[in-house]
């Protein structure tokens, strides 16, 4: 008989774990079950994923912990209301100052890094190939000449979600199409297609670390993706030069 070891117990408990929180996960996303609806029973939840309840109550503590779903003894497990949209603690991003928009882009990096880091750890299948999809589609729109800003903006917050925690997401959620700096002081189709083809590789080594689940590579390749952003707009701070 096949000799099973602590380790892969616990790689394997770790899978049906992540299995049933993402399906759990993308139900509640999906509005099934609405917010103030129940869960099913967890012995429904055994039943229908063929798990031990071991695994249910992890996925479950996960979903609590990313604030979906609040347990009630007794009552069950509850979807939460989603949270109020945070305000920016900077009161949102000036396009009519530069310094405000490098300001935004220091934000950014303290949590975007860190966000990468995680996501190259912790991102789902479903949550993987969302990132990718997001850097597939802006390379579409730089080949067919189109606004790259939303697919951009896209790119990012895919990568916050992939973090799973709910914090990032909601911050930079919070300061929507203004985080994309060419959005607030040029608008949409100003830059480049040089300027949007160097974006977008460095956005490729950012997909390449998080896919390959390197959490250093993936933190020094966001890193150096936002550290040329804001070196180019303090460039442009002392320089009326175009940014492209």
């Amino acid at each position: 008989m096949e000799r099973i070891s602590g380790d892969n117990i616990r790689r394997r408990y770790g899978t049906l774990t992540r299995h049933v929180h993402d399906t759990l996960k993308e139900g509640i996303l999906g509005g099934n079950p609405a917010p103030g609806e129940k869960l099913p029973s967890e012995a429904q939840l055994i039943e229908r994923f063929s798990v031990s309840r071991t695994v249910i109550r992890e996925a479950i503590a996960h979903l609590r912990e990313e604030g979906l779903v609040d347990p009630r003894r007794g009552a069950g497990v509850f979807v939460v209301e989603p949270a109020a949209a945070i305000d920016p603690v900077s009161g949102g991003i000036d396009a009519s100052r530069i310094s405000s928009v490098v300001e935004g882009l220091e934000l950014r990096t303290a949590i975007e890094v860190e966000a990468a880091y995680l996501a190259a750890a912790r991102c789902s299948p479903l949550q993987e190939e969302a990132i990718i999809r997001c850097h597939q589609e802006i390379g579409k729109r730089i080949r067919e000449r189109k606004p790259t800003i939303d697919a951009d903006l896209a790119f990012h917050l895919a990568i916050a979600e992939a973090s799973n925690n709910r914090r990032f997401i909601e911050i930079l959620k919070s300061l929507g199409a203004e985080m994309i700096p060419r959005a607030a002081l040029e608008g949409p189709g100003a830059a480049s297609p040089a300027y949007l083809e160097r974006l977008h590789e460095e956005h490729r080594l950012i997909v390449k670390a998080i896919t390959d689940r390197d959490q250093m590579a993936a933190r020094e390749a966001m890193r150096a993706h936002l550290a040329g952003s804001q070196q180019r707009y303090r460039s442009y701070l002392n320089d009326d030069t175009n940014l492209s």
